[in-house]
Order: structure tokens, then C-alpha cells, then sequence
């Protein structure tokens, strides 16, 4: 059988952003920092409670009602405030700064974590008592994301940021490997729910020592005075920002089936409910996993597509397999698809936002999370109406849509006519409507050309702070 030629391979390798650099530092080095060794440390005790929590909420709302719009519904109230506070979590973040923004966000998720557990031990949490505590915990983790994203910035030199970035996912990954399968082994013995609650509150003010001992002896965090709407406007105007948050919002389309059909799903492939644990943790396993390799491929654009293409195909396996280890293996696979998705964008998007950090990036906790309730109440209802499988079907197609805007878009740019050759470089919307052209009436190509217009991701213009750092 003959090989494949070296230039279709060559080629194939460039178009999917497999092009390697093998001097790319190694993730875990990251924790030779002191500030952020502490800070991770900190961050992976409270993540791990906060997935002890969500874990129990989940399965409490389907014994509660026995419905996965029930499920849909606690983790849409969850996440349904980026979507309306996001832009303010990035106007406080400037205001008062990242580390000082998430040290009260952990004392009023603690507080409130204290609260469900006592509803619980006390018998009296039911199920719109327990959305309303969902609800709650939601606007404490919307302004605690774009924080984050501002203090581990901080904590690290500019050249460790994307290394940074993929140690603080594996944080929240971390914990959602190890505390589903644990919240399972409790509820199944003990019906225990409070206690996994309990544990979250404690979890969240270790974090809060933890964030003060990383803050030790660090330079006082400058005042930015920052408007709501900025991060909107930036994204406006700068098409590289807006089609990245577009690849981030379904990075979490594509894989809240596995969180939300998780126990329909198990009870569809007649298998007990705790698979649904299984599930979830099988997707932060893979996170993790996908850490421990040393990266050796830059962040490009068409790699973050090729690695949202591969979660598409993942979670269409996960869904219609008739087999539950398949299912499995493929919440796994789409783990290690996912963290290299979200690192990629997240680096990306970092980069092109320079001084901005918290404007996009509370435009970044909007579409990562804020699009978290529209795919779960999507999921919920639409697993009622056609099924388990369908429904995953649909939402992995967002999925496949920038790879295949940048297929459309290399098929074009090989025709002398085609005017997406010229497309400027400059990522600026233009203040009138553009006059369209014949393909234009179809989605993808209109995407295609929106693609055309951005500069090479390698050469993207450096932040002020990682110009600094380079001779």
C-alpha cells in the first residue's frame, strides 16, 4: 500500500494547524512560580468542591423530578447570569482588581454553598429552592471568571501565559475527573447531597488562604476605569476577538450533553444513573490528560478549529453509541479536545486583547458560560421531544462550522477571481453594510469571508506586556 505523498501531507498538516514547534514550554513548569503554585493549589481544592456541588445538584434535580428538563434547568440557572452581568464582572475586575474581585466572590460562594447544605441535612430543598441556590451560585462564578483570567495573567511572566492558561483548565478539569465519581459514591450510600454541598463551602475558603498567600509581597494591581459595553465594542470592531468567542461559545454548546443527557443518557443504554458521574468525570480525566503531553504546535486559529471539529465528533459518538464504554472513551477523547480548544482561544484572545484583558475576557465568561443555559435548557427540552441522540446530534454541529468555513475559504482563496484574495488585512467591521455577492446568501460562506479578513494568527500583534518582555 503506498504512502501518502510528503507535500499533500505537508499541506494537510498546515491547513489543520499541525505545524509543530517543539520549543513550546511544558504546562506543569508553570508551578515553579511561587505565586502561582499557591494560587493553583488553592484553585484545584475549590474546584473540586465546586464539582462536588454540581454534581449533587444534578442528580438531586432528576430524583427530585425524574426529568432532564429538571437538570437542564438547575444548570441553566447556574449559568444564565454571564449573560446578563458579564460585561459588569470585567468593569469590577478593573475597578478593584482580579485578586481582590476573587477574594469576595469565594466568601459569598461560601456562604451560600453553607446555606443549600443546611436546606439539605434539614430536609427542606426542593427542587425551585434548589434553582434558586443555583441561581446564586452563578453570579459568584460570573464574576470570579474574568478574575481569574486577570490574577494567573499576573502571577506569571508574559512568555507562561498560554502554559498558565491550560494549568488553570486543568484546575476546574481536575476536579471535574475526581469529585463526580466521589458525590456518586456518596449519594448511592448515604443520600448525601448536603454533604457534598458542605464540602464546597469549605473548599471555596481554603481558596480565599490560598489567594491571600499567593498575594504576598506582589505589586498593587492598577485601576483601570473601564465602561460595561467596552468589551462589546471591541469585539465589534475586531473580527479576530468576535470569532474566537464565536469558537469558544461552542466549545460549551458542543459538550453540555455530557453533563445534562449524562443520566438520560445512562438510563437510555439501561445502566444504572451513576454512569452519569462517569460521564462528567471521563470529560475532565481527558483534560488532564491532554496537560501531561508537552505542546508542539503554536496557537494558531486553524488548530483551535481542527480541535472544536474533533469534540464535534466525539460527542456525536458519545450519543449514539449503543454501547456505554464507548460512551465513556468518548467523554474522554472529547476532554482532551476540549482543554485543547478553550487553551488555544483563551491564548489567542489574550494576546489580541493587550491591555484590555478584562473587557474581552468578561465578553469570554459570557460566551463560555453564558452560553452554558441556552445549550442546557436546549438539551433538556429537546431530549424530551426527539430523543437523547438527536438532541446531541445538533448541538455538535456548531462544532464543525469554523473548520469548514476555513475549507470553504481555502477552496476560494485558490481562484484568481475570487475577491477574498484582496480582503484586507486590517480585523476593523466596516460602518456600512456590505454589498453582497452571490454566494453570500449562504451561512458558511458568509463565514468563510469573515474568516478572510483576519491576519495570520502568527503574526498577531503582540500585548504591550509581551512586547515588553521581548528584546
Amino acid at each position: 500500500m503506498g504512502s501518502y505523498p510528503p507535500a499533500l501531507l505537508a499541506s494537510t498538516s498546515e491547513f489543520l494547524g499541525l505545524t509543530r514547534k517543539n520549543d513550546q514550554p511544558y504546562s506543569w513548569r508553570t508551578l515553579r512560580h511561587r505565586s502561582f503554585r499557591r494560587y493553583f493549589c488553592g484553585s484545584v481544592i475549590s474546584d473540586f468542591g465546586t464539582w462536588l456541588q454540581n454534581t449533587a445538584q444534578v442528580l438531586l434535580a432528576y430524583h427530585l423530578a425524574h426529568s432532564a428538563l429538571a437538570v437542564g434547568l438547575v444548570t441553566c440557572a447556574q449559568f444564565t447570569s454571564p449573560l446578563v452581568l458579564g460585561p459588569f464582572a470585567g468593569v469590577l475586575a478593573d475597578r478593584i482588581g482580579g485578586r481582590q474581585t476573587l477574594l469576595l466572590t469565594q466568601v459569598v460562594a461560601a456562604t451560600i454553598a453553607a446555606a443549600l447544605a443546611a436546606a439539605e441535612l434539614g430536609h427542606v430543598l426542593t427542587e425551585w429552592p434548589l434553582v434558586c441556590g443555583a441561581l446564586l451560585g452563578g453570579l459568584t462564578f460570573t464574576f470570579a471568571l474574568p478574575a481569574r483570567n486577570v490574577t494567573v495573567r499576573r502571577l506569571v511572566p508574559a512568555e507562561d501565559t498560554r502554559p498558565a492558561f491550560v494549568m488553570d483548565a486543568v484546575s476546574y478539569n481536575l476536579g471535574r475527573a475526581l469529585a463526580p465519581p466521589l458525590t456518586v459514591v456518596i449519594v448511592l450510600t448515604t443520600h448525601g447531597y448536603g454533604l457534598a454541598f458542605a464540602a464546597n463551602a469549605i473548599t471555596f475558603l481554603v481558596f480565599t488562604l490560598m489567594l491571600i498567600l499567593a498575594g504576598k509581597g506582589a505589586d498593587a494591581e492598577p485601576e483601570r476605569r473601564s465602561r460595561v459595553k467596552d468589551g462589546f465594542v471591541i469585539a465589534r470592531r475586531n473580527r479576530m476577538i468576535l470569532l474566537l468567542l464565536l469558537m469558544v461559545a461552542a466549545v460549551t454548546v458542543a459538550d453540555d450533553p455530557v453533563q445534562v443527557l449524562g443520566p438520560a443518557l445512562a438510563n437510555h443504554l439501561g445502566v444504572s444513573q451513576g454512569w452519569s458521574g462517569w460521564f462528567i468525570s471521563a470529560l475532565g480525566a481527558g483534560s488532564v490528560i491532554g496537560s501531561l503531553r508537552r505542546p508542539k504546535h503554536l496557537p494558531r486559529l486553524r488548530l483551535a478549529a481542527t480541535a472544536l471539529a474533533a469534540l464535534g465528533v466525539c460527542m456525536v459518538a458519545f450519543v449514539s453509541t449503543p454501547w456505554v464504554w464507548v460512551s465513556f472513551v468518548a467523554a474522554l477523547a472529547a476532554g482532551v479536545t476540549c482543554l485543547l480548544a478553550n487553551s488555544m482561544t483563551r491564548t489567542l484572545l489574550s494576546q489580541t486583547a493587550g491591555v484590555n484583558q478584562a473587557s474581552v475576557m468578561a465578553v469570554w465568561a459570557i460566551a463560555w458560560a453564558g452560553s452554558k443555559p441556552l445549550a442546557s435548557i436546549t438539551d433538556g427540552l429537546l431530549a424530551g421531544w426527539i430523543g437523547v441522540w438527536p438532541t446531541g446530534m445538533i448541538l455538535a454541529i456548531p462544532a464543525f462550522i469554523p473548520i469548514l468555513a476555513l475549507s470553504v475559504r481555502a477552496v476560494r482563496a485558490r481562484k484568481p477571481e475570487a475577491p477574498l484574495t484582496t480582503a484586507p488585512a486590517i480585523p476593523m467591521l466596516t460602518a456600512g453594510p456590505e454589498p453582497a455577492g452571490p454566494l453570500e446568501t449562504d451561512l458558511l460562506t458568509q463565514f468563510a469571508s469573515m474568516l478572510s479578513e483576519f491576519p495570520s494568527v502568527d503574526r498577531l500583534p503582540a500585548s504591550p506586556e509581551r512586547a515588553a518582555s521581548q528584546p
